[in-house]
């Protein structure tokens, strides 16, 4: 589905991403580790025309798309969601929904004018749709609440809706698990797994939480100083030893009373 090949971005003198190679399988869900400062983040934004690339090319589902904008990679299937969640605060959830569809009658000016019952018509489609949504994430007794009234990760989930109301290639998860407690990253964890295997939703996902990746992700990557590291399974990405120098530092393993 992603090809990335030797991929970079610098800023001024530093290299954020520095030949970064890597292919992402359609139909699975990936996970993407390493230390802070490795990259991750960053080669996301490229991937997803945030930051134009300093040099290297990407590919999704065979189709150069190096470079181009957020928008652009949007209508061809690549979405992502961020670490802060991006709701619009004073809208409800269900509202939130309904914003993502694009090319919605009523969003011009001729349509909102002359195309009334065109625009009714699709309201009460894409409302459906959300219905649906908000069913599948097990979330209706907060449809109607105010976006900016939910819990962290309650945003969360409703960012992985929004990536439900459009036919979505491939999802780029970036920290899906930060700042959110226990019984929800299950309840977000059940949703990935389940557009994973029902709805053949392609995933990427940033975690440092080793248990969620362990239970969602194969394979595993692993960045350190902006270039893949090492890609396995989590079994072999926890044994692998140039992963543990990177998280730990050199000779770490080998200290007493140190657990790798």
């Amino acid at each position: 589905m992603i090809k990335v090949e030797n991929l970079s971005k610098r800023f001024g003198g530093f290299y954020a991403v520095n030949g970064a190679t890597l292919e992402i399988a359609k139909g699975s869900i990936t996970g993407l580790i390493g230390p802070n400062g490795a990259g991750k983040t960053t080669l996301f934004n490229v991937i997803a025309g945030v930051h134009a690339p300093t040099g290297g090319k990407v590919t999704l589902d065979g189709e150069d798309v190096t470079g181009l904008p957020p928008h652009t990679l949007f209508h061809k299937g690549m979405l992502r969601t961020f670490q802060i969640a991006h709701e619009f605060s004073t809208m409800t959830v269900r509202e939130n929904l309904m914003m993502v569809p694009a090319n919605q009658t009523g969003e011009g000016l001729m349509g909102a004018w002359f195309g009334s019952a065109k625009v009714a018509e699709e309201e009460v489609a894409i409302r459906k749709k959300a219905d649906e949504v908000i069913e599948f994430l097990e979330i209706p007794h907060v449809a109607d609440e105010l976006a900016g009234n939910l819990s962290g990760g309650q945003k969360k989930l409703l960012e992985l809706g929004r990536t439900m109301m459009v036919d979505a290639k491939i999802v780029f998860l970036d920290e899906v698990g930060a700042g959110v407690n226990r019984t929800l990253l299950n309840t977000i964890g059940d949703a990935i797994l389940r557009l994973n295997q029902e709805r053949g939703y392609t995933f990427c996902m940033i975690e440092h939480d080793m248990d969620f990746i362990g239970r969602l992700c194969d394979p595993v990557i692993c960045m350190a100083e902006g270039a893949v590291l090492a890609e396995g399974t989590i079994d072999e990405i926890k044994a692998n030893e140039q992963v543990i120098e990177a998280y730990l530092g050199t000779g770490l393993k080998n200290k007493p009373g140190v657990d790798a």
